[in-house]
């Protein structure tokens, strides 16, 4: 969590501290960002049961774009800014298969 924090969030914890003081340069002055946690059962998702947390990298694509298109359905006004996609870890190779299927969806 303190990765996340300090990477993406308004607060940092300066080295050596152990208070957060807030970011001058924190991405939130002039961006907007969505998480999704993927595949559906890691991080702090769940699943009902076990055949819910069945997945490839091509059904997680899918529901990711799931997610994407239900969110810019709730939210409109954010569907004419520029749309970035980044993560970590294995989300290289999550992040191309979404790219992919926004791609194919437009």
């Amino acid at each position: 969590m303190l990765g996340w924090a300090q990477e993406h969030g308004p607060w940092v914890m300066k080295n050596g501290t152990s208070t957060f003081v807030e970011n001058d340069y924190s991405w939130n002055l002039r961006a907007n960002m969505l998480y999704i946690e993927s595949p559906g059962g890691v991080g702090f998702s769940y699943c009902g049961t076990t055949k819910d947390c069945t997945f490839t990298d091509e059904t997680s694509a899918v529901q990711n774009l799931d997610a994407v298109l239900a969110w810019f359905n709730l939210y409109p006004e954010f569907g004419t800014n520029e749309l970035y996609l980044s993560g970590e870890s294995y989300a290289g190779v999550y992040v191309p298969y979404l790219a992919r299927e926004i791609y194919n969806f437009n």
